[in-house]
């Protein structure tokens, strides 16, 4: 036997920020180590140069900072990215797990205690370092992190916002030992603060808690946008919702009871022991309205509600724990900041927390902002500054704009327009992504919103919050919307054996650009902001469009069974074949199977597939999905069996059965045990310009155990 071992359109809502003293302290260190230093870029909040100084930071202030380390092999992570989103590569649909982004990309132990001896020779204590390493988290007083990072921390009055903030000066540096491995760092200041993108009408009377509500309803927003056509509810996925706020169970219990919708509960994940939902603030509205739209759309999903302290560390902590916790597939963001009063050392951080988040397959939606294509209207820079909002313009997520809705009396789609302020433009910080194209967009620099939905407060949404009803609408609203889509969508990707939606925009953009684009999307041709107006196909108020969901859920299907026809480069196409990562991915297998011990020996390497071997009734499976190319003449799959067994005689009793698309290739049984391992070769030629789930299956009857032992498996094309 085998051995086993919310805010009003009037008045945004912000958290509050401790006040810091105004006076002038005892002197900071401004000197620091005498050794060869290397400026970090873009470490100073642009705040300062419209702020007025009014003093030092007393130098006994403590000051919490978060250092964010490089990314390694940043050219084949872009390369992997591409591929993995792209259907008919190798590498489509097979995402990595956290270990192994960390293993691959991430930066190394060695570079994390680096700069933790670093910071410790500086005074600064360390608090925690990100699982996946991309963070290295510390605090010491105002003198010390002057000390550690040259700096000088000054008190300053924002007079546009009327808010006192302290800030570094100049420009962070570090000792050009650490240049190789330190991103920059974050925490210097305490000026930003995330908003939420939450609009109502201009003139609203909230309800009292027992009336009827008014404002769009699921039944009216998943009718007009075909989201109660796809057959799918959100069963087995999971959302989180990106909040700096809490919110009361009992309000989404109400709305869930007015609206007769049932789904898991909702439950909280702390960041950096933040903790709202005993006493909400003036965001409530907006973290209920996330979490009552997505329970609109798809019901029966899973709600994580992420909160975080609103900082700058918060958020990079927030995106490090997401993408490190690994428990969803999707992220709905509805707060952000305008990309020129934001630190853009920051950004990066956040941007490289959300490419571990594509290579790991969860989708980011994120609300591209409520004052149209002058997102600092009410920020530092001010309304005559033309500038998206971040998290949106980020190339690694989904930049959602805002719409006018109107739904029939039969609850169907009647017409769209662009809401006047919808977020839109063009990114000052990060490069047109490769995806981005068809748009008719010149320039190099990002494009906002990739899509959009409902968000215009005229066409709001019936919200039940803080006890009572109310009408909300913005961008707000159409990021949980899309969200939900997304989860609907991976239901459906599951039960058809495809890859979840994974990083959305390279799949959304290759659909807008086909020939399917006016069956998948509601093209929105009216309507402008500021600076942009809706046209037919691509604009920068409202992207590409609304969803038509059950076409456009069609659609991305088929591009995963129907790879692009053509020519064929020699390839081999199994990944993970020697299952030397310790992992099965990017296999899907029964628990146990992947093994290391010395019980049965590896072809090579060692690890290897170790599939039944119990002596009891049991199956064991192995499975992964390729795409092979349509001009391949030759695609063959090999691997190393190797079949011990305690049964005798001829009679078949235990069986692996080698299946491609349901279809047996081969079975092999107890009657084919030998001493060593024998290479087996299945021809998968007539799959040619499909998609192709290989599995393995092994079934063990009640008594005297079999083994099937796997490794080295290779499907060469050519």
């Amino acid at each position: 036997m085998r051995p086993r071992s919310l805010a009003l359109a009037a008045a945004i809502a912000v958290l509050p920020l401790t006040a810091v003293s105004l006076g002038v302290s005892t002197a900071q260190a401004a000197t620091p180590n005498a050794a060869p230093r290397v400026a970090l870029p873009n470490t100073v909040n642009p705040a300062v140069a419209h702020s007025e100084k009014k003093g030092d930071v007393p130098a006994a202030q403590q000051i919490a900072v978060s250092v964010s380390l490089k990314l390694r092999n940043t050219d084949a992570l872009d390369r992997f990215l591409t591929a993995v989103a792209t259907p008919g590569t190798p590498e489509y649909g097979h995402y990595l797990t956290p270990e192994q982004f960390t293993a691959q990309f991430g930066p190394t132990q060695a570079a994390v205690d680096q700069v933790r001896a670093y910071l410790a020779q500086q005074g600064l204590t360390v608090t925690d370092v990100s699982a996946n390493r991309q963070v290295v988290n510390a605090h010491g007083t105002a003198a010390q992190v002057s000390q550690a990072f040259g700096t000088h921390e000054s008190s300053y009055l924002d007079p546009q916002l009327q808010r006192a903030f302290f800030a570094n000066d100049a420009a962070a540096s570090i000792p050009s030992d650490l240049a190789a491995v330190v991103q920059g760092v974050s925490g210097l200041d305490n000026h930003a603060v995330r908003k939420n993108r939450l609009a109502t009408p201009n003139a609203v009377t909230p309800n009292t808690a027992s009336s009827t509500p008014s404002g769009m309803a699921p039944a009216q927003y998943t009718g007009a946008y075909n989201l109660n056509k796809t057959g799918a509810d959100g069963t087995g996925t999971t959302v989180a919702l990106w909040e700096f706020d809490g919110y009361k169970s009992s309000n989404l219990t109400t709305y869930d009871s007015q609206y007769g919708l049932s789904g898991p509960a909702v439950s909280t994940v702390s960041v950096d022991g933040a903790s709202y939902d005993s006493a909400p603030g003036q965001g409530q509205g907006e973290v209920e309205l996330d979490s009552e739209i997505v329970r609109g759309a798809a019901p029966k999903a899973t709600q994580l509600v992420y909160e975080a302290p609103n900082s700058d560390q918060g958020e990079i902590d927030m995106a490090n724990k997401i993408v490190t916790d690994n428990r969803v597939s999707v992220v709905s963001i509805s707060w952000g900041s305008c990309e020129p009063d934001t630190t853009a050392s920051s950004m990066t951080a956040v941007d490289n927390a959300f490419k571990q988040a594509a290579a790991q397959g969860i989708s980011i939606f994120s609300a591209s902002g409520d004052d149209g294509s002058r997102d600092c209207t009410r920020s530092t820079s001010g309304s005559t500054v033309k500038a998206v909002d971040f998290p949106a313009s980020s190339p690694h997520q989904t930049g959602v704009g805002g719409t006018n809705l109107k739904v029939s009396s039969s609850n169907t789609y009647s017409s769209e327009s662009a809401w006047s302020t919808a977020g839109g433009g063009v990114s000052t910080v990060f490069a047109k992504p490769s995806w981005q194209t068809g748009t008719g967009v010149s320039g190099t620099m990002r494009t906002v919103p990739d899509v959009s939905s409902n968000a215009d407060p005229a066409s709001g949404f019936a919200i039940y919050t803080a006890g009572a009803w109310q009408v909300y609408g913005g961008t707000s609203a159409a990021a949980p919307l899309w969200s939900g889509y997304a989860a609907q969508f991976n239901q459906k990707a599951k039960a058809a054996g495809q890859p979840v939606l994974g990083e959305a925009s390279p799949r959304l953009y290759s659909v807008a650009s086909s020939s399917s684009y006016g069956s998948t999307f509601h093209d929105v041709t009216t309507g402008a902001n500021q600076d942009f107006s809706a046209k037919a196909g691509y604009d920068q108020v409202t992207g590409w469009g609304s969803p038509v969901a059950d076409a456009l859920t069609t659609a991305l299907l088929g591009g995963g069974t129907t790879p692009p026809s053509g020519g064929c480069t020699a390839a081999q196409l199994i990944g993970n074949g020697g299952f030397e990562s310790g992992t099965a991915s990017p296999w899907t297998a029964s628990s146990g199977v992947i093994d290391n011990s010395a019980s049965q020996p590896a072809h090579s390497g060692g690890w290897k597939s170790w599939m039944d071997g119990y002596g009891s009734a049991h199956t064991d499976t192995m499975s992964q999905t390729v795409s092979i190319p349509a001009g391949c003449a030759s695609a063959k799959l090999t691997f190393w069996l190797h079949i011990d067994t305690a049964e005798t005689g001829s009679t078949a009793y235990d069986k692996l059965t080698v299946q491609a698309n349901g279809t047996t290739l081969a079975t092999y049984s107890n009657a084919d045990a030998a001493a060593g391992y024998v290479q087996r070769t299945l021809d998968l030629t007539s799959f040619a310009g499909k998609t192709v789930t290989v599995t393995f299956t092994g079934t063990e009857d009640s008594s005297l155990q079999t083994s099937f032992v796997i490794d080295d498996v290779a499907l060469n094309v050519n």
